[in-house]
């Protein structure tokens, strides 16, 4: 955003932060917080403490200092940000989603700093690795109409645990060791339940879906869940008699068990997107494993495959057998509101600018970052409203196209779209028409046995952030 658009946006802003005036023991740290925020929302494209201090004409150590020696109360903004999605966004089908995210950095005295795979980069890379919950609700836009970061953590790594010296470099507090992501996820998930968040839904990625602890912990928490899981995770497609009878692999399991093969492929529509319809196929049976020797379950086990690329199979794991299996894939597939999210602090808030070494700045750099996203998801939430009540006729509907700079004028969120020259259907939409492929639709009893998860099409808007808050 430009100067003129956060004034614009100034008295919703102010509103928004008063709520965590509490925070902070004094006037000028609140301030401080304003001045960073605004930095994180401005045109800025660097979102570091130096060009945000010169957009806010303080000097650069203000900023600095606010991270790192002002004092303010860093769980309690935390657990504000999770009260205020509990308050104003509650919604009955919210999925929870983790997810990890790293940062490339030089050196190694930034807090927990190391060589590992970063996904940001693609490889073996000198990064810091951080874990986080989002929470994706439904509303009239579909899953993930609302989505927004609900917590972000850093991960110590193994190798920082007995390092004295270089803890206490990077002011890593005596009480923080390493955990598995796993662990980590866990705590943030009973964090946000114990401040009144409510997920109908967890899911995670094939990393979290193959720990057995990490399972064991959501089946504590009452948490019922629909996780990724590798093909070759072991178990049984039928309740064996003890722990040791031999077990088969996820993939073979759904190839040749005959609980699978006595089935056929099923179609559901999962989303809408701006390429046509999202359908995967799918069977799906009981399913038991072993943990701590012992057999558990019974789960289902999901074998889906895109139709129009059946060459991508995923598996998933859920706790819930007795709900429709549209259901399951339909979770098991919502995975991307978290990576929306992520995108968007790190394009549009500079997530991964910080510049900062010690644990304690980078911690409150991250819970920063939280609630400008939340203020920008309300704004895009409040201008998707206004669109479906007619208020914004300028706003060009779905099959009027307009051209980059209307849709970022008029706070348009999405890919830019050109009109074709001369008129006529857009070479897009013709492949889109080409793609579309038959969809079995759910009988009436399972129709009504689904209801109790959005069936609607996902909200197909990109946030982009910047263009919403115009």
């Amino acid at each position: 955003m430009t100067g003129e658009q956060i004034r614009f946006l100034g008295p919703a802003l102010d509103e928004f932060l008063s709520e965590f005036d509490d925070c902070f023991l004094t006037g000028e740290t609140r301030g401080h917080l304003r001045e960073y925020v605004k930095g994180q929302l401005s045109d800025l494209p660097r979102k570091s403490v130096e060009p945000m201090a010169e957009l806010a004409e303080v000097p650069a150590r203000t900023l600095q200092e606010f991270l790192s020696l002002s004092d303010w109360d860093h769980g309690l903004a935390r657990d504000r940000v999770q009260r205020i999605v509990a308050r104003d966004h509650a919604d009955p089908h919210a999925i929870g989603i983790v997810d990890e995210s790293g940062h490339p950095k030089k050196g190694t005295k930034t807090a927990c700093v190391q060589r590992q795979y970063c996904g940001n980069t693609g490889k073996i890379d000198n990064c810091v690795m951080t874990v986080h919950l989002a929470y994706a609700g439904d509303g009239d836009a579909g899953p993930g109409g609302f989505r927004t970061m609900l917590d972000s953590d850093l991960y110590l790594p193994a190798c920082w645990d007995d390092d004295r010296q270089r803890r206490r470099e990077a002011q890593v507090p005596d009480d923080v060791h390493y955990r598995p992501k796993y662990e980590i996820a866990l705590e943030q998930l009973r964090r946000a339940r114990s401040n009144g968040v409510t997920l109908a839904w967890v899911t995670a990625d094939e990393w979290y879906g193959e720990k057995p602890a990490f399972v064991a912990g959501l089946e504590r928490m009452g948490q019922p869940f629909v996780l990724e899981i590798p093909r070759n995770l072991m178990g049984w497609s039928h309740e064996p008699a003890d722990a040791d009878e031999p077990r088969g692999k996820a993939e073979d399991l759904c190839r040749h068990a005959p609980v699978f093969t006595g089935q056929k492929w099923k179609r559901y529509h999962v989303k809408d997107s701006t390429k046509g319809p999202v359908v995967w196929e799918a069977r799906a049976a009981r399913f038991w494993m072993r943990r701590d020797g012992q057999v558990v379950g019974p789960y289902r086990l999901m074998v889906a495959r895109d139709v129009l690329d059946p060459g991508e199979v995923k598996y998933f794991l859920s706790d819930a057998t007795d709900v429709p299996a549209r259901v399951t894939l339909r979770v098991g597939l919502s995975r991307w509101p978290v990576e929306r999210c992520l995108e968007d602090e790190k394009t549009e808030l500079g997530l991964s600018h910080f510049e900062c070494r010690k644990c304690p700045a980078v911690l409150r750099h991250l819970l920063v970052t939280q609630i400008s996203h939340l203020f920008l998801a309300r704004q895009c939430q409040r201008l998707r409203g206004e669109k479906r009540r007619g208020r914004r006729d300028d706003l060009p509907g779905p099959h009027r196209r307009r051209g980059a700079a209307d849709r970022v004028a008029h706070g348009r969120c999405g890919p830019a779209t050109t009109p074709r020259p001369g008129g006529g259907q857009d070479p897009a939409d013709a492949e889109t028409q080409r793609r579309r492929v038959p969809v079995s639709h759910p009988g009436p009893q399972e129709e009504a046995a689904g209801d109790g998860y959005p069936g609607r099409a996902a909200n197909v808007l990109h946030p982009a952030v910047t263009a919403v808050a115009l």
